[in-house]
């Protein structure tokens, strides 16, 4: 008898320490797919607070939170079983999948830097105001349609790099990416929306360091909205330009990711000292100029298209 608990109480014990392991495996997938969605996940943060601008401090969360739990129907109910449909019977499909949504990233990032340099972004600081009872309705609407386009980017750049786990491994690898991400963007958000709050509220408090530390908090608020966008708009060009670099590689054409890997090869091979990290860099920097080429010919494509248009239809009048 005592034999027999023995054996069952192993028996426990190794499937524990599989469990454990197969946990662990999981969350190191998780943790690798969610770190190359990395652009796309500094853009969504970026692009959020946004949307809560002109509404009342006590409406922020809230509005946040339901914009939050669209991200994640988005993710779970709409995006993951399309792609883990095309992953199972269409996999073919998944670098030109990738490598669409890769330009997608570079116009988007090639976009922002042609705005700030014709100065077309000036009436896009916030979305347009909806008056009347609709106001917060279509804020959160416009918010989440965004979110879907952002969040079908992160899930299938996710997936690729968990493409050749078994069918129900990738799905619970993506399950937890695609709370993790929203959890972590979304709290984030919250935090730099209700920052000026929090620190309004602590320049208001007895002690002289803590009302300075208040009041830096204050004023380092529209900065810190600025780098996120800057740091952004950079991640997207290099993540797209990555995407489309190594896509192009796996469909037969070699020669483009040959030269960013033969430069990163060189650079890391001529120092002694940060050999890695500088060739991390020099890969970085070919991938980011790569997406700002594709997305300036895009962003050119895309401008011109519509002028050409307007041009035809004067003089047809």
């Amino acid at each position: 008898m005592s034999g027999g608990l023995a054996a069952l109480l192993d028996d426990i014990a190794a499937m524990a320490k599989l469990a454990a392991a197969s946990l662990d495996d999981v969350g190191a997938a998780a943790g690798r797919a969610s770190a190359k969605a990395a652009g796309v996940v500094v853009d969504d943060t970026a692009v959020t607070p946004r949307y809560v601008q002109g509404f009342s401090p006590e409406r922020e969360l809230p509005i946040i939170k339901r914009i939050a739990v669209g991200s994640i129907r988005n993710k779970l109910l709409f995006i993951l079983p399309a792609i883990m449909l095309l992953s199972q019977f269409l996999p073919v499909a998944l670098t030109p999948l990738l490598m669409l949504g890769g330009t997608y990233l570079c116009f988007e990032g090639a976009e922002k830097i042609w705005e700030k340099v014709t100065g077309h972004d000036a009436g896009e600081q916030a979305p347009v105001v909806v008056q009347g009872s609709d106001h917060e309705e279509a804020m959160v609407a416009g918010a989440v349609r965004t979110d879907f386009i952002l969040s079908a980017e992160i899930m299938v750049i996710a997936l690729n790099e968990v493409a050749t786990e078994p069918f129900f491994s990738r799905l619970v690898i993506l399950i937890v990416v695609a709370i993790a991400i929203t959890i972590g963007v979304y709290g984030f958000v919250a935090l730099i929306v209700k920052m000026d709050d929090i620190g309004l509220h602590l320049s208001q408090r007895k002690s002289g360091a803590t009302r300075a530390i208040g009041r830096g908090m204050v004023s380092a608020m529209p900065m810190l909205l600025r780098w996120l966008a800057i740091i952004g708009t950079v991640a997207m060009l290099w993540v797209g330009g990555h995407i489309l670099l190594v896509g192009a590689d796996t469909l037969g054409w070699h020669w483009p990711y040959g030269v960013v890997h033969h430069a990163e090869e060189a650079v890391a091979g001529a120092v002694s000292v940060g050999s890695a990290s500088l060739g991390w860099l020099t890969n970085t920097l070919g991938s980011a100029l790569a997406g700002l080429v594709v997305g300036a010919v895009v962003v050119l494509l895309m401008h011109l298209i519509p002028r050409r248009k307007g041009a035809e239809g004067d003089a047809v009048h």
